[in-house]
């Protein structure tokens, strides 16, 4: 039985977006029509407050006409509402513009999680990644050429002009904290830089290599957030100081760093054996606190930004082109995605929260997606007094599908990287012979490598000869400054009556080109810029 919201006529009824209408209240949505003026001068049979609603439904019903999407708005309705034409809706759109979607957005992103919730944090620091989505494919029209042209592929320009999304998302819930989207010549290092404002310095980000670069290393450092970041192949850091777990510290760009390079092979149940190399770059310099396998662990959590862009680009839009056909009208049906998205999230969120101990992973997007198209129609929880009495309010009708149908625990699987696309250069790649099918992975082997000092005539080779040795002995001790007595025992040089004058000598003379440093009478460390010394066991 279709509910009332309103007796009579009503053109505010319309203005809903089922229970979601609980994240996103009137009142919201009618100060950001106020504060970008966009409200209407007279009160229309299609309020701007209808429209932004309205806005939000065609993200939510993607696969739908715009008719039939106000056809979903109003069938619970009891009140007289208008019938508008489809040009009646598109001038609706137009007249509501793209600040109130934005600003909508702005208001609901951020961080979802509460401290204590599982998976959300490493030791003191939020977990975050930004990544960038250039698969967003839109009409085929002059004005989106224009503004985002073809983007080119190995066999060809891609069929519709794409646009590329960046986001900032917080990595335990998948929720947005900030996002930039345009053209993807562009390039996603840039975009980047239009999020790193976002980062706070409770928070450590986690990024693929794309994002080594030294500028955006110093913008994401200055804005005192820690990062884990993964370095390029090309990349080769000087190495300054050994520490005792095999990471290493460094300077690039005027910035201390440690890096920490391993190799990670998974085993999988069919007697699979699959890895690679890694580099990562770090802040975070203890390794007593930070060990470099554990830090190594936490650079996978990286990967649930992907499951963000796998919700909004398949389980929200699946795989469709987007509707605008004007960049207008696609900027507005953006902001309008990922406010919807932001909103989803919050209710997943809220609804595991009230289960100790349950994380975040563990609700799905699809059945929250579903249940929320449901509270459309049957307008379910979409005002207080509708909710009945037996539910808490923290969970709702939706809240109340997710926890019915919990996700089971996380596992760990393996399986190829492939994009049903003949333009994709993932089409067919398989370098090192990845499984099709997922597979169960039974163990994850890593073996962090230390490198070995380089000379200081030869940065490239590693050292050889007598100050080879000598850079072997000291990295042994991390560095710590060893008299000339314990390097010659070392050796195998103090002998008794053996004269220790050469080595003597040789030290000295490091000493003075500047290889060394002379920390007491015949006491020497390799030299290193003084904010690079390892840290001392507290």
């Amino acid at each position: 039985m279709a509910q009332s919201v309103t007796g009579g006529t009503d053109v505010f009824a319309p203005g809903h977006i089922g229970e979601l209408t609980q994240v996103i209240p009137p009142e919201l949505v009618d100060a950001v029509l106020d504060e970008t003026g966009a409200r209407e001068r007279r009160l229309r049979s299609l309020p701007s407050r209808v429209g932004v609603y309205f806005v939000l439904a065609l993200g939510l019903f993607e696969h739908l006409g715009t008719g039939l999407v106000w056809g979903k708005l109003v069938a619970g309705l009891a009140a007289m509402v208008p019938q508008p034409s489809e040009k009646a809706l598109r001038d609706l759109r137009r007249r509501v513009g793209v600040a109130p979607l934005k600003r909508l957005f702005d208001v609901l992103a951020g961080p979802l999680a509460q401290p204590s919730t599982p998976g959300v944090r490493y030791r003191r620091w939020r977990t975050v990644a930004f990544d960038g989505c250039g698969s967003l494919n839109v009409p085929d029209h002059g004005r989106n050429q224009s503004w985002l042209g073809r983007t080119e592929r190995r066999h060809g320009p891609t069929g519709y002009p794409r646009l590329m999304l960046m986001t900032l998302c917080e990595t335990g819930t998948r929720g947005l904290i900030a996002a930039v989207f345009g053209p993807a010549t562009k390039g996603e290092t840039d975009y980047a830089h239009d999020l790193v404002g976002h980062l706070t310095s409770d928070m450590l980000l986690l990024a693929d290599r794309a994002f080594d670069s030294n500028e955006l290393l110093a913008d994401i450092a200055a804005q005192g957030a820690q990062f884990l970041i993964r370095a390029t192949s090309v990349r080769r850091p000087p190495v300054l100081a050994l520490l005792p777990d095999g990471s290493y510290l460094t300077r690039i760009g005027g910035l201390p760093l440690r890096v920490i390079e391993a190799d990670v092979r998974t085993r999988t149940a069919d007697g699979g054996d699959f890895g690679g190399t890694y580099r990562l770059l770090t802040t975070l310099s203890d390794h007593h606190t930070d060990p470099a396998d554990q830090l190594m662990r936490l650079y996978h959590e990286r990967w649930e930004i992907e499951t963000t862009y796998l919700a909004l680009r398949h389980t929200l839009l699946k795989g469709r082109v987007l509707r605008s056909k004007d960049p207008v009208g696609l900027t507005q049906e953006m902001w309008g995605l990922l406010t919807l998205y932001q909103a989803l999230r919050s209710i997943m969120v809220t609804a595991v929260e009230t289960t100790p101990g349950c994380d975040p992973d563990r609700a799905g997007f699809t059945i929250a997606l579903e249940a929320a198209r449901d509270t459309v129609v049957s307008l379910a929880g979409t005002t207080a007094a509708s909710r009945p009495g037996n539910l808490p309010d923290l969970v709702g009708f939706i809240g109340a599908r997710i926890l019915k149908a919990l996700l089971p625990r996380r596992r760990m699987r393996l399986s190829t990287r492939i994009v049903k696309g003949g333009i994709s250069r993932y089409h067919s790649w398989n370098r090192d012979g990845r499984p099709r099918d997922s597979t169960p992975v039974t163990a994850i082997d890593i073996t962090v490598h230390p490198p070995t000092l380089p000379s200081a005539q030869d940065p490239s080779r590693a050292p050889s000869g007598r100050w080879g040795q000598v850079c072997q002995i000291l990295a042994a001790r991390s560095n710590q400054a060893m008299h000339t007595r314990d390097i010659a025992q070392h050796l195998g040089l103090a002998t008794a009556g053996r004269p220790l004058s050469s080595l003597t000598a040789q030290l000295c003379y490091w000493a003075r080109n500047g290889r060394l440093t002379r920390t007491a009478p015949n006491t020497y460390k390799i030299t290193l810029p003084d904010a690079l010394t390892p840290p001392t066991s507290p």
